[in-house]
């Protein structure tokens, strides 16, 4: 049933309330019945919306206004925090006068429409009251892993966090405090941001972008061990691991080369322990017009336990659409390195950390040893498996010469770029092939072209500029 408004068509579908909307919503609530108002609400609100972010909207001590009149105000507020003015979205309703939820989507004629419903219902919380407009408490849930799980339990999940946000919110119109992580989540396609990976051809002398590692929070967090570390305690933080992986596939439509996405390997473990599961991720790939070959899963280091399901077998189940998986931070002595035994041929790509390497023999003869032994270690362990070793945080031309002397072609550092914004990548990857080594060399060879380096951060458009390319 379709309920016309003034600027922006909000759809209202269901409801379990008594009078005053009992006669507005009458023929939709003898259509379903109201024993089977929630299963529905949570099926229609989620299985008619996959695909499209989705908030849930938990409504208590409503004061001073019918709830079709609070209802005709959320578009109303949408338009007025949003500059997508012509943008529509659909609410759906369940509950009753004292509480009730709202399912709020963008409508099918808004692709990409990512409603600000927390900005809108902030706004409008606020101003209702001076407003002479009444008052209410609201709790907002949200999600886009709407592709891989089931409608009971996304509708669960919204559940538990909308009650939850109520919670934090009445502690919030108390005390103004600034979450980061909560504005990592807010971010939409725009901030999506990737760290390319250079790959330079030993036989042709030329550099060029292959792919990269993809974060969803644009330069809010340098790592996504960072962004973890800024996880609450009390979240679910497979939840949350499921809800950036999801974003991030969302973000890379169409996305050229190789693309990394960070996860934790229990959230491997505790989110996919099915093949049912995989197979959802990889239809979402698909849907993105992404090679499921030409994505990785990058394995952060982070204890994990395993039960009757193992993380080899939940690997297996990615690698069979060819998904492969990366390796950071594997010391010997660490849980990584067994991971890295444990799953063969599916590790693809060793990340390397030559920062902390010294590659000086003057300096620490020792160490220098122990360096080129890792770096030979490495390069064996590549080799068995058909794999590529991708150096990060590499500072200078010297080091990195050192490293291509010593087998190690790929490059994942800001010598060559910093962190480029997605949508410039998807557009501009073609452009970034085949840089010379001269080119390389001369801008990481003289001060004031390291210095302008810096400060573009793209050594393909800096060599563009300087007429080197």
């Amino acid at each position: 049933m379709f309920w016309p408004l003034r600027r922006v068509p909000c759809d209202l579908i269901w409801t379990t309330v008594t009078s005053p909307l009992r006669s507005i919503l009458q023929r939709t609530v003898e259509n379903f019945g109201l024993a089977d108002a929630e299963k529905n609400f949570r099926n229609t609100f989620i299985d008619r919306n996959r695909g499209k972010p989705l908030f849930l909207m938990l409504v208590e001590k409503l004061k001073g206004m019918r709830i079709d009149e609070f209802l005709q105000q959320i578009p109303e507020y949408v338009s007025k925090v949003n500059t997508e003015a012509n943008q529509h979205i659909h609410c759906y309703v369940l509950g009753d006068e004292h509480r009730f939820y709202v399912g709020i989507v963008p409508a099918d004629d808004a692709p990409g429409f990512l409603p600000n419903i927390d900005g809108a219902m902030g706004k409008f919380h606020g101003e209702a009251p001076k407003d002479g407009h009444g008052s209410f408490d609201f709790g907002i849930g949200r999600t886009q892993c709407n592709y891989i799980s089931d409608a009971q339990e996304i509708f669960d999940e919204l559940v538990r966090a909308a009650h939850k946000n109520l919670k934090d919110n009445l502690v919030r119109w108390s005390w103004t405090y600034l979450n980061r992580a909560n504005d990592y989540f807010a971010n939409v396609e725009a901030n999506a941001v990737i760290q390319p990976i250079i790959y330079f051809d030993p036989k042709k002398e030329l550099y060029s972008i292959k792919g990269g590692e993809v974060f969803v929070g644009g330069e809010l967090y340098a790592s996504y061990s960072e962004l973890l570390r800024d996880i609450p305690d009390d979240q679910d933080i497979n939840r949350v691991e499921l809800l950036i992986l999801e974003k991030i596939v969302m973000a890379c439509h169409e996305a050229p080369g190789l693309l990394k996405f960070n996860v934790s390997p229990q959230t491997l473990i505790d989110t996919f322990p099915s093949a049912e599961k995989v197979f959802r991720f990889n239809e979402l790939l698909l849907r993105q017009k992404l090679n499921p070959q030409n994505v990785r899963l990058e394995l952060v280091e982070k204890p994990y336990e395993e039960h009757e399901i193992k993380l080899k077998d939940v690997c297996r189940y990615f690698f069979q659409f060819g998904i492969s998986f990366a390796a950071d931070d594997f010391g010997v002595k660490s849980q990584s390195h067994q991971v890295i035994l444990d799953l063969g041929e599916m590790i693809k790509e060793f990340k390397l950390d030559p920062i902390s390497f010294k590659f000086k023999p003057e300096e620490d003869q020792t160490k220098f040893l122990d360096n080129l032994a890792f770096i030979d270690y490495c390069i064996r362990l590549a080799d068995n498996r058909e794999a590529i070793i991708t150096a990060e945080a590499v500072e200078d031309y010297d080091t990195m010469r050192f490293l291509i002397a010593h087998q190690v072609f790929h490059f994942q550092s800001h010598i060559f770029c910093k962190k480029l914004p997605l949508i410039y990548y998807r557009e501009n990857f073609h452009k970034m092939q085949n840089l010379p080594e001269s080119a390389v060399r001369k801008i990481l060879s003289e001060d004031d072209l390291i210095q302008r380096q810096k400060d573009v951060g793209n050594i393909f458009e800096l060599a563009r500029e300087l007429k080197l390319f």
